[in-house]
């Protein structure tokens, strides 16, 4: 689980540099689609224009045609560039050949009432032209064509007002369409980006709390493993140092059989600890790394609980224990089998190793609205307030049996999360000196899913 949160946190600080990548990008996308319409619309100006003075069989000098004939070929080759993805030759392109080839038809003493598209150059590579030094630039050029044609220079030998006054009108009114045409697309791109800011900031603060949320979860998960394993360290070295040194005085005092004998059964209680902590450790381990999923099925916990006592009838035995099967055949749930079965051994075990000799443990069962609720009772030395405040916030520390058996609080942990997986919960109640009762609750039937 340690690994796997670890990748998801650096997938998701991975997924925010590439949405602010993203949202970058997609300013100059909405910028360029922009200018590619304006294009495309210049370009149909282009095409348009001189059919419909060949049509109107106007009298125009060379230049006029050309000019008419410009926005095809400049357009045209804008569009040509943003194609083969040089938009930075495109744009310069366009804001220096419109004005400059505009000014030259004035230049030739022609005036066609296109003064206008200087402004709308000027304005427009303020918009689109990503670094300052080329609005300068263009914009210079713009603001000097308009001077040149139309603040100095005022009286023209040839005027189209004169030759095709409704041409001189279109002209002026293009203009003007280009203008607000152009700056009704920047709105509606703008207006469109700014929804897209607010669904990334919001896409982006998700994933930050996420980030925050899982980087927590590492860090919880990282203290429990560090005290896990430092009560794992610390109860795992005395069943194996009573081994080595039991081995070690049989080779070197040659230990008589009499004596060996009266060793083994604390080296079995020590063992028996030392397995119970490994398979919990293993447990642990097997759903923290692999989250293993449950697999619910149809239990009869009567038969689960004979199971279990034949297992620990021994360990009962030992300390003279009455262990009571009091759960009628019809306690069916539904649930993981493998789950279910280390529930039940764990608190079984738990109740043996804090039961006096001589005492009884009770494994019953009640039957609420929707759940089984299992129930394991002892009379042993019971639990403080304290203690179980501790056990129901995960923490680990050593415990002592009737006879010293050694606990740690893994097997309640793991209980805890497998009953979670499985839709049902642990609860504890105890009073020192007056036993314990554990309760945990599990489905009736499968749940309906919508």
């Amino acid at each position: 689980m340690i690994n796997r949160l670890l990748l998801q946190v650096g997938w998701a600080q991975k997924e925010r540099v590439v949405e602010e990548d993203r949202a970058m990008d997609s300013l100059e996308m909405r910028k360029m689609r922009i200018f590619n319409r304006l294009n495309w619309m210049g370009l149909l100006t282009g095409i348009c224009l001189p059919i419909a003075g060949l049509l109107n069989n106007d009298q125009l000098p060379v230049i006029a045609w050309v000019v008419a004939c410009s926005p095809a070929f400049i357009s045209g080759t804008v569009l040509a560039f943003t194609y083969w993805e040089k938009s930075t030759a495109a744009l310069m392109i366009y804001f220096t050949c419109y004005p400059v080839l505009s000014t030259l038809v004035y230049a030739a003493d022609l005036d066609l009432g296109i003064e206008l598209f200087f402004i709308l150059y000027g304005v427009l590579s303020v918009f689109f032209l990503p670094k300052l030094q080329q609005v300068i630039f263009c914009g210079t050029i713009a603001a000097l064509c308009y001077i040149l044609v139309y603040v100095l220079k005022q009286d023209y030998t040839t005027e189209l007002s004169t030759l095709n006054y409704p041409f001189f009108v279109g002209n002026h009114l293009l203009a003007l369409f280009f203008i607000f045409y152009a700056l009704y697309l920047i709105k509606k791109e703008n207006t469109g980006y700014q929804a897209e800011l607010i669904a990334f900031n919001e896409r982006l603060q998700a994933k930050k709390k996420l980030v925050e949320m899982q980087s927590a979860q590492l860090s919880e998960l990282n203290t429990l493993k560090n005290k896990l394993f430092s009560v794992i360290a610390h109860d795992l070295r005395t069943p194996m140092y009573a081994l080595k040194n039991l081995f070690r005085n049989i080779e070197q005092y040659d230990l008589p059989a009499e004596e060996v004998k009266m060793m083994i059964p604390e080296i079995n209680q020590e063992m028996q600890f030392t397995t119970n902590l490994m398979e919990n450790l293993l447990q642990w381990a097997k759903s923290q790394l692999q989250a293993a999923a449950s697999c619910p099925e149809q239990l009869n916990m009567a038969v689960l609980t004979r199971e279990l006592v034949a297992l620990v009838r021994l360990q009962a035995n030992s300390k003279s224990i009455e262990l009571s099967n009091e759960l009628k055949e019809d306690a069916l749930v539904w649930a993981d089998k493998d789950m279910t079965q280390m529930v039940l051994r764990n608190l079984v075990t738990n109740a043996l190793k804090f039961t006096p000799e001589r005492g009884l443990v009770q494994i019953g069962a009640r039957e609420l609205d929707t759940h089984i609720e299992v129930y394991v009772k002892d009379n042993g030395k019971g639990m403080t307030a304290e203690t179980i405040e501790k056990l129901q916030e995960n923490a680990f520390f050593t415990t002592q049996g009737t006879n010293n058996e050694a606990g740690t609080g893994i097997g309640l942990m793991l209980c805890r999360e497998y009953l979670h997986r499985n839709g049902g919960w642990l609860s504890i109640s105890s009073e020192p000196g007056r036993g314990s009762e554990f309760r945990f609750t599990l489905p009736r039937t499968q749940p309906v899913k919508n």
